[in-house]
């Protein structure tokens, strides 16, 4: 699962990557700098319309995929518990 930190390395990625400051960002989007920054932080939890604006100005998309489940490895359920039996 993406958090919202590792999403917003990766938007803070591809922004200096195409070269654009905070600032040039917030030009472009509209958006407030500290807005940007928020987002980079993982520390946003405003409007998906803000956050869609920045994706598109960095020629990003935003994916929703089925969560992935684990199913338990009953070896290690097994050691687990066995060391509480003790």
């Amino acid at each position: 699962m993406a958090t919202r930190v590792a999403i917003g390395k990766t938007i803070r990625a591809s922004r200096t990557a195409l070269g654009y400051t905070q600032q040039a960002l917030s030009g472009r989007t509209g958006i407030h700098k500290s807005t940007i920054s928020e987002i980079e932080n993982g520390r946003f939890s405003g409007s998906f319309d803000i956050f869609e604006r920045v994706l598109d100005a960095l020629d990003l998309t935003f994916e929703v995929a089925p969560k992935q489940h684990r199913l338990p490895d009953w070896d290690e359920l097994d050691t687990l518990f066995s060391e509480h039996e003790q």
